[in-house]
């Protein structure tokens, strides 16, 4: 038997209509901000996220799934989602229309990393850029975005932590102040860190060896650091965020993980999905449009991990419903009586009525037992005596209650039932 490879999942018939539930919970929301949906390839150059993440992120430097193609060029398989959204902007001139342009996707992303419950090495996100606006009303606004996906899909008891990592001009001076107390213990840095020591020192704060987060918790904050500007930006969008309602703490040990961030980050963190809590995180990153060769463009987006927010549902009993299941089994008990139920089938499917008829040739009785395992609200016999009178003998499977309607009449009755 050949099994999927590791770090892989199938999602089978009964746990896809979870997945369907989300996604289109997720559309739904986004409508609602006017937000639209994008798609781009599976695969990009590798440059892409070289310069997008970031050459010193542990995506880039462990994680990625990458090689060379038939004509010699390194192709990636996407880990996120946001710097190839960036490049699809800037090769299709969206700069020019009518800004800021508002973007969701749900996608497949790849990471070559230990799998474990809720992390796998192919996963799925659902991800939101908005790109064209440095205000921080548009920050609040992904935010709220994202609070209000997970009130809409039953989420509770998560919190809201948000932060400042400042500009590029506020940034060097944080980092020269941080280098500066992290010099004194270097050589306990592990090797990862020892590295982003020269590259960014500000990812170690991100590190998650016990021994980088001991030295860590006595450094600098970078609210303290950044400029009146970037202030004045957190300030106004923690405004906005209390007058919309949205409960947050501020912590200013938030710096996310990839390179381009800059100015608001955030996290929602649950304690219901073990130790990595962690089921939306985002952030503005106003440099990442000029990195890969387009205009000074800025951008504020999140993304959201639906296998990790499956778990965290199921973790906290959310009921998750299942708009999929059938409506009205019909149970022919001959060959005449299998082509109307045929018949009767096709007129319902046309009216978007789920319903299903036997194609087994299973007895009357082995076909109630198949009903009651596909979930059937009512069961409808068709035998010899309800074709000649043109009716349908239908149960109702939870109370057992027998009704019988007009083969005409069918279709209103499925609908009001």
């Amino acid at each position: 038997m050949i099994n999927v490879p590791k770090g892989t999942k199938d999602i089978l018939p009964s746990e896809s209509y979870k997945w369907q539930f989300i996604e289109q919970t997720a559309r739904d929301v986004a409508k609602a901000f006017n937000v639209s949906e994008i798609r781009t390839p599976t695969f990009e150059h590798t440059e892409v996220f070289s310069r997008g993440v970031g050459e010193s992120t542990d995506i880039v430097n462990k994680e990625m799934y990458t090689f060379n193609d038939k004509g010699g060029r390194s192709i990636t398989l996407k880990p996120e989602g946001t710097a190839g959204v960036a490049r699809a902007f800037v090769e299709n001139g969206l700069v020019s229309s009518a800004l800021p342009v508002k973007v969701y996707y749900l996608t497949q992303c790849f990471r070559y990393e230990r799998p474990q419950a809720g992390r796998l090495r192919e996963f799925h996100q659902f991800g939101i850029e908005m790109l064209g606006s440095n205000a921080p009303n548009i920050d609040a606004e992904t935010i709220l975005l994202a609070k209000t996906l997970l009130d809409k899909l039953g989420v509770t008891g998560y919190t809201l932590y948000i932060n400042s990592i400042g500009c590029k001009e506020c940034r060097a001076k944080y980092h020269a102040a941080l280098k500066e107390y992290l010099s004194e213990n270097l050589d306990k840095l592990c090797n990862l860190c020892k590295d982003r020591y020269v590259k960014n020192p500000m990812r170690i704060l991100d590190c998650k060896n016990p021994d980088c987060k001991e030295i860590t918790k006595g450094a600098p904050k970078i609210l303290d650091y950044i400029c009146d500007d970037c202030k004045n930006h957190f300030e106004k969008v923690k405004s906005l965020l209390t007058i919309a309602g949205v409960p947050f703490e501020v912590d200013a040990g938030i710096v996310r993980g990839l390179d381009y961030y800059t100015k608001t980050v955030f996290e929602f963190v649950s304690n219901n999905i073990g130790a990595q809590g962690t089921i939306c995180g985002g952030g503005r990153y106003d440099g990442l449009i000029s990195q890969l060769g387009g205009a000074d463009v800025p951008g504020v987006g999140f993304a959201l991990g639906i296998e990790r927010l499956l778990l965290l549902m199921e973790n906290i009993g959310v009921d998750i419903p299942n708009f999929n299941k059938v409506k009205l089994y019909l149970a022919p008990m001959g060959d005449s009586e299998s082509e109307k139920a045929f018949e009767l089938a096709t007129a319902l499917r046309t009216q978007g009525i789920i319903c299903e008829f036997d194609h087994m040739n299973r007895g009357i009785k082995a076909q109630f037992k198949y009903a009651d395992k596909i979930g059937a609200k009512f069961v409808g016999v068709i035998g010899s005596s309800e074709l000649e009178k043109g009716v349908i003998k239908l149960k109702e499977m939870a109370t057992g209650i027998e009704t019988e309607v007009a083969f005409n009449d069918l279709i209103e009755f499925a609908v009001n039932n």
